[in-house]
């Protein structure tokens, strides 16, 4: 327990200076960007009638820092802030905190992603076992055509397509926004249901491309399972094919365990394709629109919540996998 403890200190040691590394080359990266909407508002105030002194003034107070001084003093501001908590103020929502924007656009993000991804999990480990089993037969190849087309295919192209189904050419799924803007926001089932009908499509399309990923990695592992000696030994001693199918899952599986952590860490990072499409107001379309307004702080503070949500994912994997499989808690 002990060595268990120390492990755990030493990556969340790690990742915090992994947080650090990323954050700072983010924010050196962002800053290099071409064009600068600071000198923009701070040369419109100018034009307004302010004076240089008013001008540095009012801009400070808009976002958090003066035009005119140096990346290195902005960074060494930034760093202070992200001590204490602070992300800045917004460049593009004026007056807005980054932490608030970031944080109101998080749960539309989980909503959509989670949901897709444990979806697509399901139900393509389920089909990778099946497509392994039965290889050699019909609904074997079906199954493994299937998932070599859905993972082929882009994942803006399944959005465009459901969307031009369902909802311009048949129109039986709403579009737009993640819910109906005349419903009440509440714990109340007309805007609940407002939300389950938004994000059906999104979902789906979510959930088609990573599918075919989670069966062709199952099968994959199950087909190397399936020539391991233990299981050559069940089958001497007269295991029935059921039993003898849940020891290959249970040890087949093991491996799609980090890359659904690590999945679920990205998640985070929304998909920005698909909330584009779908007009989906979930993180990946605020990176987006941030990186179209050179909005530095925004900018930052999206990929800090990126980076920390994939480190967290990373040792939370870790140790998850330490408890599913006595051969690594032995190791360790």
């Amino acid at each position: 327990m002990r060595r268990l403890g120390l492990r755990l200190g030493r990556r969340l040691l790690g990742g915090l200076v992994m947080i650090w590394v990323v954050s700072t080359f983010t924010f050196f990266v962002v800053h290099a960007l071409p064009g600068d909407p600071v000198q923009v508002q701070y040369e419109s105030l100018l034009m307004q009638g302010m004076n240089p002194e008013q001008a540095q003034h009012q801009v400070s107070v808009m976002y958090g820092f003066v035009p005119h001084t140096s990346v290195l003093h902005q960074y060494g501001d930034y760093l202070a802030g992200l001590v204490h908590g602070d992300l800045g103020q917004s460049i593009s929502y004026t007056g807005v905190g980054v932490g608030h924007i970031v944080l109101s656009a998080a749960p539309w993000t989980v909503v959509l992603v989670l949901t897709g991804i444990l979806a697509s999990f399901l139900v393509g480990v389920s089909l990778g076992v099946l497509a392994a089993v039965r290889r050699s037969s019909r609904i074997g190849d079906l199954l493994s055509i299937s998932g070599s087309l859905l993972h082929g295919i882009p994942q803006f192209v399944l959005a465009l397509l459901l969307l031009y189904i369902f909802s311009t050419q048949l129109a039986i799924m709403p579009y737009g926004a993640p819910y109906d803007a005349s419903y009440t926001p509440g714990l109340n089932w007309p805007f609940l249901q407002s939300i389950i009908s938004h994000a059906i499509l999104p979902v789906a399309a979510y959930a088609l491309s990573s599918y075919g990923g989670w069966l062709l990695t199952m099968k994959s592992s199950v087909i190397s399972v399936l020539g391991d000696d233990f299981i050559l030994a069940a089958e001497l001693r007269g295991l029935r094919g059921i039993t003898v199918m849940r020891y290959v899952a249970r040890n087949a599986i093991l491996p799609l365990f980090t890359i659904l952590a690590l999945s679920i860490g990205f998640m985070f990072g929304g998909s920005v394709f698909i909330e584009s499409i779908f007009d989906y107001q979930g993180l990946g379309q605020l990176l987006l629109s941030s990186i179209s307004a050179r909005d530095y702080p925004l900018m930052a503070g999206a990929f800090l919540l990126i980076t920390a949500a994939v480190i967290v994912a990373n040792i939370l994997a870790e140790l998850v996998y330490t408890v599913i499989d006595p051969r690594v808690r032995r190791q360790a």
